[in-house]
């Protein structure tokens, strides 16, 4: 075992050595990345061992994961801006695949708080905590980061602490509302219907498909579908007002989880879902044989 470490210890001194400019900024973040999640799980870890009541552990894991999501996606800004939306996708999809197997009932995400409430699962109290919790994650890890940066350990860094920050939304707010209600909606659809269908890998196909929606209105509205990300990352931001933030991130994301509720409940959806579920298919198919 520490022949591996010291052998990978010297592979990366000499990648890094030859190839600074690129590769090692890119392997700074991410080890913020990996430091990120890391300690995001002991805490969680800790949370459960500690504190027996279950809603209020909920809140302290849904603070937990919203300070986890928006910790690595500050980063993802730097991946993003220097070494493209190619690398970035990569990033994302494996990190929501890592969120989805380990954040349990936490969603870091307020609308699916309201689609509790809509199905009978949940109540506005409730709903309105989670909230509070998921803000004060999201908005609270921005020191963390802002440490981090700080130490400017690689040139990607350099001046981005106290940086003034810009925003993502390129086109008028209600077009960068309809975008961002559009794509949450297709977002919620795949996953309730992956969630029902239950195939193999439907972590990866479900992480897939937020994946290539968040690309594809990534040089529109940024690509958030999720109020508190949006929020923590760019509210109070230059290039749009706090009002426009809220239309474009908190209503237009909103209305469309709430739409995607209805339209799940639509007859032919549900005669789709149900007859997949009853045909042996291909083996992607949780159970199905070959």
């Amino acid at each position: 075992m520490k022949f591996t470490i010291d052998v990978l210890g010297i592979f990366l001194k000499v990648v890094v050595r030859i190839n600074k400019t690129t590769f090692a900024p890119l392997v700074v973040s991410t080890l913020f990345i990996l430091l990120t999640s890391l300690l995001a799980h002991c805490a969680r870890r800790l949370v459960q061992k500690i504190i027996k009541e279950p809603f209020v552990r909920l809140l302290f894991e849904e603070a937990i994961a919203a300070a986890e999501l928006c910790g690595c996606c500050f980063e993802l800004i730097i991946v993003a801006d220097n070494f493209g939306v190619a690398t970035y996708a990569i990033f994302l999809f494996a990190l929501t695949i890592w969120w989805s197997l380990n954040w349990g009932d936490a969603t870091a995400c307020p609308y699916t708080h309201i689609e509790d409430i809509i199905e009978g699962k949940g109540d506005i109290r409730k709903a309105l905590l989670k909230t509070w919790a998921e803000l004060g994650g999201g908005i609270l890890v921005f020191k963390y980061v802002q440490m981090y940066w700080a130490l400017e350990i690689s040139d990607t860094h350099k001046d981005k602490a106290f940086e003034d920050c810009k925003a993502d939304l390129q086109v008028p707010a209600i077009y960068g509302a309809v975008v961002e209600g559009i794509a949450t909606c297709l977002c919620r659809l795949a996953s309730k219907s992956l969630g029902d269908l239950n195939p193999r890998f439907a972590t990866a196909i479900d992480s897939f498909i937020g994946t290539s929606l968040v690309v594809a209105a990534f040089d529109y509205s940024g690509g958030y579908f999720n109020p508190v990300l949006a929020t923590s990352l760019k509210a109070g931001c230059e290039g749009h007002t706090m009002m426009e933030h809220a239309l474009v991130y908190w209503i237009g994301a909103t209305a469309g989880s709430i739409l995607s509720v209805y339209l799940y409940k639509m007859p032919a959806i549900q005669k789709f879902v149900s007859t997949t579920t009853e045909v042996n298919g291909d083996s992607i198919w949780a159970g199905k044989e070959d």
